[in-house]
């Protein structure tokens, strides 16, 4: 349901060229980069509605939500576009629920990095040994030596449930909001498609390594995955209005902002009830900008994890998942950027690198293609962010 937990620059360019990796039918995770140095500007917020307006505009966009924050408080909301398609149904409430794409994975990793830190599972564990039900009869090749690391990573060579070898076509059926599939029949759709790389050796993104994670978290604590997020992330950190899909046709609750994707004629179709069984692990998290918001603040902040054990998701893997880059709005601004994406929606949120600034936005889409979305969404963190640099 996401693209890459790897490390992705904030560069501008770099930031597009991985958000667009992804397109809309890819479930995405742009992951969080390292940085080095503080950034929290004392200059004003920009125009956060303004900045909207202008992004509804773009082509394929429906609608368009974002709330800025600093230091927890809210620093400006704006909505743009609509609803429901061709501009029906009013704005989309500024403070509505969205689903958020792959941001979920720095979620889910986060809880299996705590039981990690408690001792109740290694880094260096084998999959096979966690779950021996994935590694009988060669579920998932290799499963006596991929670790939990290399799971967090992408650095398994385990194939992407989300799209078979070089296909861009999502590997399921878009339109099938109904249909309940368990975990391990999210992994069995992958048995016998080819292997990206042998275990540790490279980056590449797979959406099956996270719904994996997602069982061994429900295996090691005794609870559903949704249980344990709740437990150890949402209620926490005060993310009242957050919770982890779990079962079709659940969806959104409350007004929110439609998707919309075309099938085999062109047609476009509502997909705001996007099947939630693809969702755990990989994508599954429903929540606010406020609360995104909150989760990366703590995050940056290192409030979540140690140091160490916060560096297996901020710093590259072996052999890659991004590069460092010199920030957003000429590189004034540094911090991290994850986004997720997925059939009708594209969101991201922006936490600068000392926790203090977070800028979180979603958009609802008509279109299979975001080349054009994803530059208008940069566009507008910077106008938001760095006003003067727009001028």
């Amino acid at each position: 349901m996401f693209d890459s937990e790897g490390v992705v620059s904030l560069n501008h360019a770099t930031v597009v060229r991985t958000i667009t990796a992804a397109t809309a039918a890819t479930l995405l995770l742009a992951a969080t980069s390292p940085v080095t140095a503080a950034s929290t500007r004392s200059a004003a917020i920009g125009d956060v509605q303004q900045a909207m307006d202008a992004l509804a505009k773009t082509p394929g966009v429906v609608g368009a939500i974002s709330g800025a924050y600093v230091d927890g408080k809210p620093a400006g909301q704006g909505s743009a576009g609509s609803r429901l398609l061709d501009g029906k149904g009013g704005r989309i409430p500024a403070g509505s629920r969205f689903r958020i794409g792959s941001q979920s994975k720095q979620m889910v990793a986060t809880v299996l990095l705590q039981l990690v830190d408690e001792g109740k599972l290694g880094l260096d564990d084998k999959l096979g040994d966690l779950l021996p039900e994935v590694a009988a009869d060669g579920l998932v090749e290799r499963a006596g030596e991929i670790t939990v690391r290399q799971l967090i990573q992408h650095t398994s060579g385990i194939p992407d449930w989300f799209r078979r070898g070089t296909s861009t076509a999502p590997a399921f059926d878009v339109f099938d909001f109904t249909t309940y599939y368990r975990p391990i029949d999210i992994v069995k759709m992958t048995r016998g498609w080819p292997r990206t790389g042998e275990p540790g050796e490279k980056f590449a993104y797979s959406n099956t390594n996270y719904t994996l994670i997602g069982m061994i978290i429900e295996k090691v604590t005794g609870h559903t995955l949704a249980d344990a997020l709740k437990r150890r992330v949402f209620r926490p950190l005060g993310m009242t209005r957050t919770y982890q899909l779990t079962k079709p046709p659940e969806g959104i609750k409350g007004p929110h902002g439609h998707g919309y994707y075309p099938d085999s004629t062109g047609t476009l179709r509502d997909v705001h009830r996007f099947n939630a069984s693809y969702g755990n692990g990989a994508g599954g998290v429903v929540s606010t900008t406020h609360d995104v918001s909150a989760f990366q603040r703590a995050f940056t902040q290192g409030k979540l994890l140690p140091p160490s054990l916060q560096q297996v998701l901020t710093q590259p893997p072996a052999g890659g998942g991004g590069q460092q880059g010199s920030g957003l709005c000429g590189g004034r601004l540094k911090g991290n950027m994850p986004g997720g994406s997925a059939p009708g929606l594209t969101a991201l949120t922006f936490a600068s690198a000392d926790g203090r600034l977070q800028f979180a936005m979603s958009v609802t889409l008509k279109t299979a293609d975001t080349h054009s979305v994803i530059p208008a969404m940069i566009k507008a963190v910077e106008a938001v962010l760095c006003p003067a640099t727009q001028r």
